[in-house]
């Protein structure tokens, strides 16, 4: 389903072509632009832009903006009038799941967040988060009537956008979650891997936004990692199956529940740490007190946190050398450890690096799963909007 264009008032509505697409993405992501502009960048004839935008005007996607004073000019003399994005068309709720929160938001066309909100998950049941997220929904809905859809995050695997097939926080497995919240909301609903809609999202909006090679390194509760291409996420049919556990960057490092060792989830995630840090104190501290101890130089925690700058650094560069991104972000709750242990990552980055190659350019981002929940509703936008990817 997609939310742009109308065939006949009160019909139902119909996808984009690919050049009606084209020029929706450009002023989404990019605008306001003028019509020159606008036609320079996707290499456009007057007439065929004319043609293209004239349908997304009319259905109020986008819009014409006031002539400004002093304004572009174009060949025949008349102010030319900047085409931007109707921001307060639609809204979209994005959620994020995880095995005992559902964290949600609102957020214009352009993803920016009105509203926020997050609730205790009770029990796993699809029936019941269901319930739960159609209940969010309803309530959101009272104070942005314009609520055109939503999108929802899961950590695993999704097959088409609707279905969860394997979830690694939940015991899911072929659950039919967009089915289930479209019932009960009514609205139209995108299911994806969580760490590949927040590459979305700031592929489009963020950090990424212009960039022809761009990657995503989130750590957490999980590790996870993105890669997008002039704006594209790289799908592969690895996604959402925890290939973290198999990127082995220390053989010498901590074993992991699965008995692997030195990997990048016994090594970077919040669950491994405190695991580490258990084993040698025989008593549990959380991660904001072992990060505390570390910067206080206190054992084991300081040990446990070098170990694992030293291995987030690795791995950084691992990605730099093989994917060769203009830049990686850093996301993820996790990511205090760059306040207490920064330079130790830095260091093993130029440690594994050709020592002329050029320096990373490396952004951190320490998000909550609001961020994650934003990327959920910025993926709906994408599908259900502009019809990127199908539906």
């Amino acid at each position: 389903m997609v939310l742009h264009r109308k065939k006949t008032e009160g019909a139902d509505w119909l996808p984009l072509s690919a050049g009606e697409r084209a020029v929706g993405i450009e002023v989404l992501v990019n605008g306001p632009l003028s019509r020159g502009e606008l036609a320079r960048r996707l290499g456009l004839s007057a007439g065929s832009l004319t043609r293209l935008t004239k349908p997304l005007i009319e259905s109020g996607l986008l819009m014409e903006m006031a002539e400004e004073a002093g304004g572009a000019v174009r060949r025949h003399g008349r102010p030319s009038q900047p085409l931007d994005i109707v921001m307060d068309s639609h809204d979209f709720a994005g959620f994020k799941i995880t095995e005992d929160m559902v964290y949600g938001v609102v957020t214009t066309l352009r993803g920016e967040v009105v509203e926020r909100h997050s609730t205790p998950l009770t029990t796993p049941d699809p029936d019941e988060v269901a319930n739960l997220l159609a209940a969010v929904a309803r309530e959101f809905a009272t104070r942005r009537p314009r609520l055109a859809g939503i999108g929802i995050g899961v950590g695993g695997r999704v097959k088409g956008r609707s279905v969860v097939s394997e979830s690694v926080f939940l015991p899911w497995r072929d659950v039919p979650l967009a089915a289930l919240v479209e019932e009960r909301t009514g609205l139209p609903v995108v299911v994806d891997n969580d760490v590949a809609a927040l590459v979305e999202a700031e592929s489009w909006f963020g950090a990424g936004r212009g960039l022809a090679r761009f990657a995503v390194l989130t750590i957490g509760a999980g590790v996870g990692y993105g890669l997008a291409l002039d704006g594209k996420v790289v799908r592969l049919a690895e996604d959402g199956l925890d290939i973290a556990r198999r990127w082995i960057v220390d053989p010498a490092g901590p074993l992991a529940a699965d008995g692997s060792r030195g990997s990048a989830v016994a090594l970077l995630t919040i669950p491994g740490i405190c695991s580490q840090v258990r084993a040698a104190l025989g008593r549990e501290l959380d991660y904001e007190e072992i990060l505390q101890r570390a910067a206080a130089g206190e054992q084991p925690a300081a040990r446990v946190i070098d170990e694992a700058a030293r291995g987030l650094g690795t791995l950084v560069a691992q990605i730099a050398n093989f994917a060769m991104p203009e830049k990686i972000l850093l996301a993820g709750e996790g990511l205090g450890l760059m306040d207490v242990a920064g330079p130790a990552v830095e260091e093993a980055v130029r440690a594994n690096r050709h020592p002329h190659a050029d320096p990373v350019d490396l952004e951190t981002k320490i998000s909550g799963f609001h961020d994650w929940a934003r990327g959920a509703a910025v993926l709906a936008i994408q599908v259900l909007v502009l019809g990127v990817g199908g539906s």
